[in-house]
């Protein structure tokens, strides 16, 4: 990097060495981080509205709940506005239980008025708010009963008066985070936007743009020192959105190249050489009662073109609830097992393996294999004979949890490896299963063959970021015969209607389940419990049919006992908690009441709805939530975002029984990392790309990557020089990728 970018910032004229310890505290120690400290915000007074007309325009704003509810990427009702406004008078005002609200009076330069409430942290407003000050207000706008427009909690900051003039004339302000430190150091806005426009006279002129000129000019994208200059400064706001889209391309360019390194790495690797014709797979699909999907034909194509390829296959499977991954699975294992290797089923719990064990047994049911389960509760002595089986190679299939790696074990030539619901799984997890099959295969570096599979859609643009080393092979049809669920959302006033309902299922011969987001009662948490309500629902709800209680604390022999009980029909309810979230497969039972639903997740919800609809009849999902919400359900476009989220969540999966289209308005709510748990995806945090809404960016930066890739591997030629100075000094374990030939 150039010596100028390394100046540190107390050498940078009008900064000095007490504002330069308090831009220190944020990781802005040289003039290059400065530059790269960009506005978290910009106020845009080329197009901005005034209360008049925002007050003319709240006029005409038809109520947006007489259409259908939008899904979430149309959830933003009223987009937030900024104003520049006056603060004219303050006022207190008492009501309901003695509680006071703050109330702003303020006007603006259209000569009109308007009003601010608070509601809470009223001291601080008293002491923040000054009568004459200019402040800039950003929030969402209501128009109150005497057609005045409103603001409640909006977010303000104090106009400096060196910037008054520059607000009024029409430019497009960039507001950078200032901490308190930064404050007491003297650090305003108009003082950070002198001290970035030094630092970027200073830096542009040195600065290597990482981007190669043929990638720049095939996607039309701004120099780096351009963009960096709009970013802090733009000119219009369709500058500002190259300068953005510049930057946004660039990062995910460089997160892509990662991947098509390490893919190119993969495919270097030697794997195993499978014949995919399979003696069992065709005795196996002789025997099912029902006929292959098309896409289960072809994933399984693809499948088989990976496992004679003579490269490691590394493939995802991804499928929504019942769609068939397990068949898709076990018809891999077969080829494995008919081809002399051992075959690795690993599932993130116990209740999931044990499933897959006696669903796996079921199935090969008269042949001779030899399926065996290795979980954490099993008992010394017959662990110790499972173990013995693995080591000879007398066990063909093995179906485990965390066990299969936590301890030494020496498998028997274990050529393919299945991850189920993998995301549960950390990297440094998934990698020591694969070290362990890939000892047992001999020391002339041989690589098994990986299946990861996720019953939890993962949304296009996470796909292509997070398993972009991977081939992806998606299950997007439902086994014939299956009926999409009816989702319906109802109130607590209405669960008497609906145990009459369940009721009429059970006298038909089906069964339900009733899910509550606790086990035990919390004084801090007023939502329904299992063990609580256990009771309630035998003896006083349905007093003539018998129900079962699983939940997490149960042990695991327990658990298992209950869950067989209910597949064999013994139960007619099954209360539960989200304990029976994945691995539960009862065709029989055709009901699914949650209760709280509110306080689930969308793909915890989608994932629970998934226990149902399972056979050939008719499910159903009741999503029960609070009476309050009834009130809340038509006023949405008014309520707090937490609220509004859980509105969201729950009319989505009324309106679809779609995993992925549920996945995208789930990744819009939360996010990748919620949705993902970062720390286990292994994913990085991403400076300028929002993946929930930049597919198109991220699609365009993967196409160029992987083609740059491959006309270069390990981009040696002089005009990637740059690049690949910038790829080393972002993802540090890419050196070795870069010097393999």
């Amino acid at each position: 990097m150039e010596p100028v970018a390394h100046k540190e910032l107390q050498y940078l004229k009008g900064v000095g060495p007490r504002r330069a310890a308090a831009l220190a505290q944020s990781g802005i120690q040289t003039v290059y981080d400065l530059a790269f400290f960009l506005p978290r915000a910009y106020i845009d007074r080329t197009t901005t509205t005034t209360l008049r007309a925002l007050a003319l325009t709240l006029q005409k704003q038809e109520h947006l709940f007489q259409q259908p509810f939008p899904l979430a990427e149309e959830r933003l009702l009223l987009n937030e506005v900024t104003l520049l406004i006056r603060v004219e008078s303050l006022r207190e005002h008492t009501y309901g239980n003695n509680r006071q609200m703050l109330i702003a009076t303020i006007s603006d330069d259209s000569r009109a008025s308007g009003a601010i409430i608070f509601w809470n942290r009223l001291d601080y407003y008293r002491r923040f708010l000054q009568v004459g000050q200019l402040y800039i207000l950003a929030g969402r706008p209501t128009l109150d009963r005497r057609g005045v427009v409103t603001f409640h909690h909006p977010e303000l900051e104090p106009v400096d008066p060196d910037d008054e003039e520059l607000y009024r004339i029409g430019r497009i302000v960039p507001k950078y985070r200032l901490t308190q430190a930064m404050r007491q150091a003297g650090l305003t806005q108009s003082r950070l936007r002198a001290l970035t426009a030094t630092a970027l006279q200073q830096l542009l002129p040195t600065l290597e743009d990482p981007l190669p000129e043929e990638v720049r000019h095939a996607h039309d994208l701004l120099p780096l020192t351009e963009a960096l200059q709009q970013l802090h400064f733009p000119t219009s706001t369709e500058q500002l959105q190259r300068a953005r889209h510049r930057m946004k391309f660039e990062e995910m360019f460089l997160f892509q190249l990662l991947l098509a390194l390490r893919r190119r790495d993969v495919r270097q690797e030697k794997g195993l050489r499978f014949n995919p014709r399979s003696a069992h797979a065709r005795w196996l699909l002789q025997r099912l009662p029902f006929e292959l999907t098309r896409a289960q034909k072809r994933v399984l194509w693809e499948i088989a073109a990976d496992l004679s390829s003579g490269h490691p296959m590394n493939r995802l499977l991804q499928g929504d609830v019942g769609s068939g991954k397990t068949i898709v699975a076990l018809l891999t294992m077969l080829v494995a097992v008919d081809n002399g290797y051992q075959a690795i089923l690993m599932a993130p719990t116990e209740i999931l393996a044990e499933q897959h064990y006696h669903t796996l047994r079921r199935l090969l049911e008269g042949s001779e294999l030899n399926v065996v389960q290795l979980v954490g509760g099993q008992n010394t002595r017959f662990r110790q004979e499972v173990l013995e089986q693995i080591a000879t190679g007398k066990a063909h299939i093995i179906v485990g949890t965390h066990a299969l790696f936590e301890s030494p074990i020496a498998y028997c030539h274990a050529g393919l490896i299945v991850i189920d619901e993998q995301h549960r799984f950390g990297v440094l997890q998934r990698a020591r299963l694969r070290e362990l099959s890939r000892a047992s295969l001999g020391t002339d570096g041989v690589v098994p063959h990986v299946l990861v599979m996720s019953a939890t859609p993962i949304p296009r643009t996470l796909s292509m970021t997070l398993y972009g080393d991977l081939d992806v092979s998606i299950l997007d049809e439902l086994p014939p015969g299956r009926k999409p669920v009816l989702t319906k959302v109802v109130f607590e006033s209405q669960l008497p209607q609906v145990y009459e309902f369940l009721r009429s299922q059970l006298r038909a011969g089906r069964q339900a389940y009733i899910v509550y987001p606790l086990i035990e009662p919390s004084e801090k948490l007023q939502l329904k419990a299992a063990t609580e309500h256990f009771e309630q629902l035998q003896q006083q709800i349905f007093p003539e049919f018998r129900c079962g209680l699983l939940h997490g604390q149960l042990f695991w022999y327990e658990k298992e006992e209950v869950m067989r009980a209910f597949a064999r029909g013994e139960y007619h309810i099954l209360v539960a908690t989200t304990v029976i979230e994945v691995g539960i497969d009862v065709p029989n039972a055709t009901v699914m009441l949650i209760h709280n639903a509110e306080r689930f997740g969308l793909a915890q919800l989608h994932q629970l709805r998934g226990r149902v609809g399972r056979g050939s009849e008719q499910s159903y999902c009741f999503l029960a939530t609070c009476d309050h919400f009834r009130y809340h359900w038509y006023r949405a476009e008014e309520e707090p975002r937490e609220r509004l989220a859980a509105i969201v969540r729950l009319r989505t999966l009324e309106q679809t029984n779609d995993g992925f289209r549920i996945a995208e308005v789930d990744l819009r709510l939360r996010g990748p990392g919620d949705i993902l748990g970062t720390r286990q995806s292994g994913m990085p945090e991403f400076r300028y790309t929002d993946l929930a809404t930049d597919g198109p960016i991220i699609t365009r930066a993967r196409q160029a990557a992987f083609e740059l890739v491959r006309q270069d591997p390990s981009l040696c030629r002089t005009e990637h020089a740059r690049l690949r100075r910038a790829l080393m000094q972002r993802y540090s374990d890419v050196a070795h990728w870069l010097d393999v030939a």
